[in-house]
């Protein structure tokens, strides 16, 4: 009895404990979303310490702890590339910004976001004032960013990377195999080589074809960019590279790569030497993007971010939701203030049916307001699907696209569930198809037949699509489709995208269009649930590093099957593989 009454009396005092937490949480927030209504102002001269820490996603996440230093919930939430460009631009022209100050942790983020921030800086630079970086380590990708500076400054035991791209694939079928589990593959595209891991143990010809010209293009420009900004040729780069010459901050140094080796406190007296001023006043993104006023216009030109991987539904931290994109769409089309649409897209693709459903509201957008599309990282298949619409394509040079294919990926367990497991399946059925698609035995010829007419159907009407949204015959798009992905340069070439440029070319070309001299911009979709995702932000910090979630080989193969299972939408627009920089 004691110990029932011990136990009550902790589950009362757990669940008061959690209430007054969540009140207090309720309280804070309210708190600190009212007092950040108020703009603040910037007083004197300053520095813009850009600090890439974090993750890099297109649209940053709303974070009303951002002035408080509450461990898990100031630092846990993503960096927008929106915030950084914005802040870099307004940097610019701001008589209180004297330079900008680069520093790095752990941060990620794809070639042409990379891109984007370098071209940033870069025209920071043009502007006549300086950017300064200092860095314990760094790696390939903050080189790559670092390499626009004035001045680079690398702790004299600390350390650099740069040897080249590589990307792996990681392949499934021997241990489906053993598992007794069987893949049933339906493809349209001979470089439609995201069902590959399930079906072979290493690269198809064509797939390695198209990942070694995507990562030597990919490559090509980062050595291009650094080169100019080092001073030095690709040829000597790319020899630096090949002999793995960087191997301590001397060689970095010897090499030209890096200004000086600096402990910090020589890096501040450096930089306060070089701005005469003895008392050098540094201030945050985050602290600085809320001093500015970017909604001075009425006119606007809405972003559309369309980000993360395809799906049916609501958008998440992860996916895009064709009905949280096409609630976006509406209100970007119903809003009189919006004059023109830029679609922001980064995503490998997903659902077939889904990217259709956005393409169409896309299509009665364009009838009534300029619709131009902004490439990041990723717009490949289903996600090329939606851009194919635009009125003015954009990609950055490096950006991922194309992969215009079809595919339909099932399991069949028959052998597990008999052999391994030995479980048996006995059923009735009222006509020939009525358990097609069930996962218990192998397809027959014909429902093989059926899901392959699917699949075709729906290539047809994905090629149709891009042939009119590009003005091109089919057959054109066939020949440069079968799922094959193209780096934006090549993409240029073969009329897939009309011009090289980020988001702010974008915006200027939207704004074109609709005739616009002065515009504010406004972000599409709103961001909803603020209170839920600071707690979930806050218990995703607690999560140990131990966890399954910290082994990359795990995590990729859970999304990857966790992918393909749950999925209603069977037949999948999706880029081939996820390339990683490392």
């Amino acid at each position: 009895m004691k110990f029932l009454r011990n136990v009550l009396a902790t589950i009362v005092g757990l669940g008061i404990f959690v209430g007054i937490f969540f009140v207090f949480m309720m309280i804070m927030v309210s708190a600190v979303t009212s007092s950040s209504e108020e703009k603040q102002v910037l007083v004197g001269k300053h520095v813009l310490h850009l600090k890439l820490d974090r993750p890099i996603q297109d649209q940053a996440e709303e974070n009303p702890f951002g002035e408080l230093d509450i461990p898990g919930l100031s630092d846990n939430f993503p960096l927008g590339l929106n915030h950084i460009l914005t802040s870099i631009e307004s940097a610019k022209d701001d008589d209180k910004i004297q330079a900008i100050y680069l520093s790095f942790g752990n941060f990620s983020g794809g070639a042409a976001t990379l891109t984007e921030i370098r071209n940033a800086l870069e025209q920071f630079r043009d502007s006549g004032k300086k950017v300064f970086v200092y860095a314990e380590v760094m790696s390939q990708k903050a080189y790559y960013l670092a390499s626009v500076a004035d001045h680079i400054s690398l702790h004299p035991e600390g350390g650099m990377e740069l040897k080249g791209l590589a990307t792996q694939i990681m392949f499934y079928k021997d241990f489906l195999n053993k598992l007794g589990v069987t893949p049933q593959v339906i493809r349209h595209g001979k470089f439609k080589s995201a069902v590959e891991p399930f079906m072979l143990d290493k690269m198809s010809e064509a797939n390695l074809k198209q990942t070694s010209k995507l990562l030597d293009t990919v490559w090509g420009s980062f050595a291009k960019a650094i080169a100019k900004s080092r001073s030095i040729s690709t040829d000597e780069l790319n020899k630096l590279v090949e002999d793995f010459v960087i191997q301590s901050p001397k060689n970095a140094l010897d090499s030209k790569l890096v200004d000086a080796l600096q402990y910090k406190d020589e890096f501040e007296k450096n930089l306060e030497d070089e701005l005469s001023d003895d008392d050098v006043a540094f201030v945050k993104l985050d602290k600085y993007y809320r001093t500015l006023n970017t909604n001075r216009h009425k006119d606007k030109v809405a972003v559309i971010y369309a980000e993360g991987q395809i799906i049916s539904g609501k958008s998440n931290r992860n996916s895009m939701g064709d009905k949280t994109i096409v609630k976006a769409i509406r209100k970007a089309k119903e809003n009189d203030h919006v004059k023109a649409v830029v679609l922001r897209v980064n995503s490998p693709g997903g659902s077939a049916l889904a990217s259709d459903v956005m393409w169409r509201e896309l299509k009665l957008l364009k009838e009534e307001k300029p619709l131009v599309i902004s490439m990041g990282d990723l717009a490949a298949s289903g996600g090329y699907y939606i851009s194919c619409l635009g009125d003015k394509v954009f990609a950055q040079a490096n950006t991922i696209t194309g992969s215009i294919g079809v595919f339909g990926l099932m399991f069949e367990i028959e052998e597990l569930l008999k052999d391994k497991l030995e479980l048996h399946i006995d059923e009735y059925k009222t006509h020939k198809f009525a358990d097609l698609g069930t996962m218990t035995r192998p397809l027959s010829v014909e429902e093989k037949d059926i899901i392959q007419n699917s699949v075709k159907r729906v290539y047809g009407t994905f090629t149709k699509n891009v042939a009119d949204g590009r003005k091109l015959g089919i057959d054109s798009v066939d020949a440069i489709g079968q799922g094959r992905v193209w780096a934006g340069t090549d993409a240029l070439a073969i009329g897939l995208v009309d011009e090289i440029g980020g988001l702010d070319k974008a915006l200027a070309e939207a704004a074109h269009l609709a005739s616009l001299d002065n515009y504010s911009v406004k972000e599409y979709p709103q961001q909803e649930d603020e209170f839920m995702d600071i707690l979930n932000s806050f218990s995703g910090a607690m999560m140990s590093e131990n966890s399954i979630q910290s082994n990359q080989w795990v995590q990729k193969w859970m999304n990857s099957i966790n992918t393909t299972l749950s999925n209603e939408d069977k037949i999948q627009a999706r880029m081939p593989f996820e390339l990683e920089i490392y």
